[in-house]
């Protein structure tokens, strides 16, 4: 969930600099899922893979599964149908991200 800590999150000064402008536009947009996801009964991972399928052009979506029980978890993504005003809230607050990092 958004505001945990991590390790990394303390100790890397660089992605701290690169990220804090769209801080607090994620955060809106987690908030948002979060409470779509409870809505659904889904996981918040279930729910960005439903919203990712949704698109069209979206063939194969990288998920980042590590453990089985991940990988179980989001295959029940591809049963979970968003409704149009479930996908507009996760979405209105988005807002495009500059490149960050390269010149």
């Amino acid at each position: 969930p958004w505001g945990e800590t991590t390790a990394r999150l303390v100790s890397d000064d660089v992605g701290k600099n690169l990220y804090a402008e769209s801080d607090k536009n994620d955060a809106q947009i987690a908030e948002r899922l979060a409470g779509v996801s409870e809505a659904l009964g889904a996981t918040r991972a279930q729910v960005a893979l439903a919203w990712l399928l949704s698109k069209r052009g979206v063939a194969a979506p990288i998920i980042g599964a590590s453990r089985e029980e991940q990988l179980d978890e989001l295959l029940n993504a591809v049963d979970l149908t968003l409704k149009p005003e479930q996908i507009a809230e996760l979405e209105t607050p988005y807002k495009q991200h500059p490149v960050v990092g390269f010149k």
